[in-house]
Formats: structure tokens, sequence, C-alpha cells
């Protein structure tokens, strides 16, 4: 794979990535009743939750646009690790929910994210064939 085709690739995986998670997270502040286990009521608890997980992801959205905005590989790298593990942690909390809804979704988009992140990292893949000119003495 080029770079070129890496770099839109994790481009676009990563905005998704982002972006979703930013949605959950406003969609927590604004209307928690679509968040929250049915039967349940929103209370002044949920609500600083949800504003704790927008506190998180909002600004990683932001950076990890900017990246993408600027074809910043190495930042988008970062930004894209990092929005990968929060999808993995996303997924404990499913798995400790016994939700398999809200642990199998975020553990795609982590897979998903760390296959664009290890193909943005090396493109051309990591067995390269040695060059025969530097192994003469």
């Amino acid at each position: 794979m080029t770079t070129t085709k890496a770099m839109r690739l994790a481009s676009v995986v990563t905005a998704i990535d982002v972006l979703v998670a930013s949605g959950f997270s406003i969609v927590g502040i604004i209307r928690p009743q679509y968040l929250i286990p049915a039967g349940s009521v929103p209370t002044q608890a949920s609500l600083i939750l949800a504003m704790y997980a927008a506190a998180r992801t909002i600004p990683l959205a932001l950076f990890a646009l900017w990246a993408i905005y600027k074809q910043a590989a190495p930042a988008l790298v970062l930004m894209g690790a990092v929005a990968g593990a929060m999808q993995v942690l996303d997924a404990g909390i499913g798995l400790f929910e016994h939700d398999f809804g809200k642990c199998a979704g975020p553990l795609f988009i982590a897979a998903l994210q760390f296959l664009v992140v290890y193909l943005l990292k090396d493109p051309c893949g990591s067995r390269r064939k040695p060059n025969a000119d530097r192994l003469s003495p």
C-alpha cells in the first residue's frame, strides 16, 4: 500500500472513530435518555459522566481532525492509537455491562483503527528485502 493510500485510509477511519465517540458524548449531555438503559431516569450524575466523556473525546477529535487537515502522519498515528485505545476501554465497559453490542462495536472499531495506524506507520510492510549493496563489505 502506498503512503498516500495509507494516509487516506487512516484519515477516514480515524475521523469516523473520533466523530462517533464525540457524538455519543454530546448526545449524553443533550439527550441522555438515548444512552442510558431503558427504564432509567437521567440524573445529575449521568450528566456529569457525559461531560467527563465529552472532555476526553472532543479534544481528541479536534486534534485528530487537525492532523488529518495538515496531513501530519506522525500526529495521526498518535491520535489514531489513542482513539483505538479509547475504543478498547469502551468495549471493556460494554463487557462489564454484559451488552454484546456495546462490546463488539467498539472492539471492531478499535481493531480497524489499529490496523490503519499500523498501515500508516509502515505503509510498505515491515518485511522489506535487504538491499544487496548494503550487505557487501
